[in-house]
């Protein structure tokens, strides 16, 4: 008989308290240029992120590879009212149907970071794309063609991006995680991501382009195309999600092995 594979859940990193006014002396004398918050998601990342806005004087940086694109917003969970009078950037800033990349998020990360900075506020980037946030905070120069998850060297381009950031991650079990990405999605659903993603292909938007996007928009426009049940999309797609959830910490776990000393914390 064969033997059966038992899922055994990764040991979480032990969670700290967070010194804020520390945190606060650190942005306000230069020892830290940004504040990075990760995690994977529905681990209350935006939340967060908006708190220590209000403690720290700070402006959010979204790091959300979907975020970018306008008009997909329930899909991609934007949540803009989570940020009240916070300002926010780079969110919105792509049409539908384009393919926005790491590249160009780095170009707009370092405008809107030096802006930031001039105007005497605290930068806060805060999202669960592990590619964008190593792209911005190890100094990443493209032309030397160095994997993203690469450790940042002595050598590395940063003349323009920050050289002292602070992460921050935001814990949550597993069990807990999966059972908020359920309840998220069946919120979702009921909001109207199904409607939102056949305005989206009613507006010429190809449902190509909306399946590459992945999760929410791959498998709400499969279900719309026909090619699966309501109850196929809705099983698959928490499924996925699950699985990004689970590759990200594995991303987040792997740059601390690279060196990125991130501060856990319970939310």
């Amino acid at each position: 008989m064969p033997r059966l594979k038992h899922s055994i859940p990764a040991e979480l990193p032990p969670a700290e308290q967070i010194d804020f006014a520390q945190l606060a002396r650190d942005c306000a004398d230069g020892t830290c240029d940004l504040v990075v918050v990760l995690g994977p998601t529905a681990s209350g990342k935006t939340k967060y992120a908006v708190a220590l806005a209000r403690q720290l004087g700070g402006e959010i940086i979204s790091a959300d590879s979907r975020q970018v694109y306008r008009g997909m917003d329930i899909g991609t969970g934007k949540d803009l009212s989570e940020y009240g009078d916070i300002p926010y950037h780079l969110i919105d800033i792509a049409d539908p149907g384009t393919q926005y990349n790491v590249w160009q998020f780095q170009q707009d990360f370092i405008r809107v970071w030096a802006d930031i900075r001039r105007r005497g506020a605290v930068p806060i980037l805060c999202g669960g794309t592990g590619m964008y946030i190593n792209a911005v905070t190890r100094g990443y120069d493209f032309s030397e063609k160095r994997p993203l998850s690469a450790p940042r060297t002595e050598s590395s381009f940063s003349e323009t991006l920050p050289a002292k950031p602070f992460f921050i991650g935001t814990l949550v079990d597993r069990d807990t995680r999966n059972a908020r990405i359920d309840a998220r999605l069946d919120a979702r659903l009921q909001e109207g991501m199904t409607d939102e993603i056949q305005g989206l292909l009613n507006s010429g938007v190809p449902a190509q382009a909306l399946i590459s996007y992945g999760l929410e928009y791959k498998f709400v426009t499969l279900y719309l195309l026909g090619e699966l049940s309501y109850e196929q999309m809705r099983t698959l797609l928490a499924t996925a999600i699950h699985q990004l959830a689970k590759r990200q910490m594995t991303w987040f776990r792997g740059m601390e092995r690279s060196g990125t000393v991130i501060h856990w914390v319970n939310v």
